[in-house]
């Protein structure tokens, strides 16, 4: 498991790096606010994974971990049929992707969601590091939901391993500030949320924000009618955000502690 996790460690900051770098030369929208939004959100990261330390005292707080041990216990609908290890990843992570988007789909549905994953959206620009900016609250049961559906399902640990692999890869991906040839987009997402198509659902228009939910998989929204091809405003021109216009969104205090004062 410790291999596991410096694998993920390694994807996840050489991702990072590499985007950030895409960015910084081919940018899809002019930055403005990078040294004070990195910052917080770096910070809100770090605060979720001790949070999530000082939860797996409680239980295994990691999908990975709640794979294993389903596994040994033999819990979980996959446990109880043979199928060939290739069918089991794609069912695995088709459902979880899936499952995933639900969820999504709740936080902004649920007025008490909605006010924990507003630290998210919140966000004034959209670049890589906004992937990384959610609450810890929303943070915590999020994975709380992801455990037990691996004990529902009872998948084996490599498949969710490469899930969980392609969800924070995809994520960092469909965040970034980077500017895709028009072609190549059209392409990807026909399989994969783009940059471009998740973009929009951090648009300040509510009729927009409440669509293209997808993380990794960008099937869900076009099967289930909440998918947007484009923004009303163009991507140039587009406001990211919610109706918080100045910099308070980029202090860590500030994102901490809206969800229980500000609507």
């Amino acid at each position: 498991m410790q291999s596991e996790a410096a694998v993920r460690l390694a994807i996840f900051i050489g991702l990072f790096i590499a985007l950030a770098i895409i960015e910084r030369f081919a940018p899809r929208r002019p930055r403005q606010h990078q040294t004070s939004r990195w910052l917080t959100n770096w910070l809100l990261v770090i605060i979720n994974t001790i949070s999530l330390r000082a939860l797996a005292v409680l239980l295994p707080f990691a999908a990975v971990l709640a794979a294993a041990d389903a596994t040994t216990r033999g819990w979980g609908l996959l446990n109880m049929i043979s199928l060939p290890s290739w069918i089991e990843m794609i069912i695995v992570v088709l459902l979880l992707d899936l499952a995933i988007w639900v969820q999504h789909v709740l936080s902004h549905k649920i007025p008490v969601l909605w006010r924990i994953h507003q630290v998210h959206h919140s966000d004034i620009e959209f670049d890589v590091t906004t992937a990384i900016r959610f609450h810890p609250i929303e943070i915590a049961l999020s994975m709380t939901f992801k455990i037990g559906l691996v004990y529902l399902l009872g998948p084996m640990v490599w498949a969710v391993v490469i899930f969980e692999v392609l969800l924070n890869g995809s994520t960092m991906f469909n965040h970034a500030n980077i500017a895709l040839p028009q072609r190549l987009d059209r392409l990807l997402r026909s399989v994969l949320v783009t940059p471009d198509m998740h973009r929009i659902h951090h648009s300040v228009h509510r009729h927009e924000h409440d669509t293209n939910f997808g993380f990794a998989l960008s099937w869900w929204d076009r099967l289930f009618g909440t998918y947007t091809q484009t923004p009303q405003d163009g991507h140039e021109t587009m406001e990211i955000g919610l109706q918080w216009r100045d910099l308070r969104p980029t202090r860590l205090i500030w994102s901490l502690t809206m969800p229980f004062f500000r609507k």
